[in-house]
């Protein structure tokens, strides 16, 4: 039996890391995602221009009368009525924020914290609705309290998301019964 000899293998050094290579590309990189941003942004801006012709948002009254319902949650956005993926940003309506929603006999009193207030009037509201989506947000049905208002000549969709999602259903019957209230007197 012969003695089988192991030989060393050669040694090999370390592979060196192209230092200025990788440098290189997460400059690269981050340039891209920052020019990335700064379209989206542009665009976000030209849309705005594009939606000058929207009027300033009313402001809620001194005494818009006793609360019928209020809710504390999120609010998701305002589209063009029925085409729920044209996002509305003019006046800061396209902003995504907390919100506390209160029904009076007045309108609907919409409070954003570090985003612009409105207010919707009784007589600009046109329909309450549950939905699953409106643009960039999507639910499950249901999932999502769509109040369609009148502003200027243009109708809107504002989607709201409540805390407690089992609120929307009375939401939506007192809104629209006041819509069908508010109608039927303007009809006299």
């Amino acid at each position: 039996m012969t003695p089988v000899i192991l030989l060393a293998a050669e040694k090999e050094s370390a592979e060196v890391t192209d230092w200025a290579a990788r440098i290189g590309w997460v400059v690269g990189l981050g340039l891209f995602v920052a020019l990335v941003y700064w379209l989206m942004r542009e665009g976000w801006k030209w849309r705005s221009t594009l939606q000058g012709d929207l009027p300033e948002l009313p402001s809620a009254p001194d005494a818009p009368g006793p609360v019928k319902l209020s809710l504390n949650g999120r609010y998701h956005g305002s589209t063009s009525a029925g085409q729920w993926l044209d996002r509305i940003v003019a006046h800061g309506l396209g902003t995504r924020s907390r919100v506390e929603l209160t029904l009076t006999d007045a309108g609907l009193d919409v409070v954003r914290p570090g985003a612009n207030d409105f207010f919707v009037p009784v007589a600009a509201l046109r329909e309450a609705r549950l939905d699953k989506g409106i643009a960039g947000k999507v639910l499950t049905e249901g999932g999502l309290l769509v109040v369609t208002w009148e502003h200027g000549d243009k109708l809107i969709d504002s989607g709201f998301r409540s805390d407690h999602a089992a609120e929307h259903n009375e939401w939506v019957e007192t809104l629209n019964d006041m819509i069908n209230k508010t109608e039927t007197e303007g009809a006299r």
